[in-house]
């Protein structure tokens, strides 16, 4: 359910940002980024159940916002092993078709065998960088990207793509984090590496998982890159698992960022910051398993 705060209403896993500081290299940041999800595509894919669990109220949201119909042709950017590319794909129906683009060719793989597990043949993959898709201009009834956004260093340039790639009246729709407050499941585990590393803080503009989490930024993005009937909501979606030590697991396997961040360490005192996390995520074991704080800002708006 949604946590009762809209954020912004007009009408009209990796954690880069915490390793680049002083100076910023976009052309390096997205290697880097797609060398982290070429590693860890097949961990990412593997724990697909537990994600769509933890996602699934905010990508239907999503796709809610999007106002996907039977016979749409939706754009997925930044769409890793395609959770939310399967999701639309089911709503659009065989008539339907569904393109999913993504830096890191090793993670499209796994949406290709998705869609053949589900019996879906409306669904394409292209290798594609978020922020130079070359789409067809006015192609597709609507766009999505499911934490994809806030990990692109030109996110206007991104934004002015995807606007180009829409109809006129094409929708598009992102899932977003907000702020680290709000987020203790991930900002937690980062904030005691940078400390265990000694590595500066992140500079004021970099892409990250909180880029667009302040209130007013997600809206403002859209807004400026010419997206009207702009809304942005928030959607208390805590990730649930078995246990911190399950947690942890996931985390070791999933957030490539995490062990960039650490690479510098000697292993004893790697393998201790990875203990120290999870004590520190114990603090939200609780009789119900594990629960740790998460919020999602669900963003959308039309292009006129």
């Amino acid at each position: 359910m949604t946590s009762g705060r809209q954020v912004g209403s007009r009408d009209p896993g990796h954690m880069e940002e915490f390793v680049m500081a002083a100076t910023f290299d976009p052309e390096l940041y997205k290697r880097t980024t797609m060398e982290q999800w070429q590693g860890a595509a097949a961990s990412w894919y593997a724990w697909g159940p537990v994600l769509e669990v933890w996602l699934g109220e905010s990508t239907d949201r999503m796709l809610d916002c999007a106002h996907l119909r039977p016979g749409d042709d939706v754009l997925d950017v930044a769409a890793g092993a395609g959770g939310q590319s399967i999701a639309a794909a089911l709503r659009v129906g065989p008539k339907g078709r569904v393109l999913a683009t993504d830096i890191a060719p090793r993670i499209l793989e796994f949406a290709e065998a998705a869609a053949r597990a589900n019996g879906l043949t409306n669904v394409t993959t292209r290798v594609a960088d978020g922020e130079d898709l070359a789409a067809e201009p006015g192609r597709f009834d609507a766009a999505i990207s499911r934490l994809g956004l806030i990990y692109f260093p030109n996110r206007a340039g991104s934004l002015a793509g995807i606007r180009q790639a829409l109809r006129p009246g094409g929708r598009i729709a992102v899932i977003t984090y907000s702020t680290p407050e709000r987020n203790a499941f991930f900002s937690t585990p980062v904030n005691l590496v940078r400390d265990r590393a000694q590595l500066p803080p992140p500079a004021a503009g970099q892409p990250g998982p909180f880029s667009l989490g302040d209130d007013g930024m997600l809206e403002a993005e859209l807004v400026s890159a010419g997206f009207t009937e702009v809304t942005v909501d928030a959607i208390d979606a805590p990730l649930r698992m078995a246990s911190a030590a399950e947690y942890t697991r996931f985390a070791k396997d999933s957030f490539g960022a995490l062990h960039q961040m650490l690479s510098g360490l000697e292993d004893a005192a790697r393998d201790q910051a990875w203990t120290d996390i999870e004590a520190a995520m114990s603090a939200y074991d609780g009789p119900d398993g594990f629960v740790g704080p998460c919020e999602l800002l669900v963003g959308a708006g039309t292009r006129p």
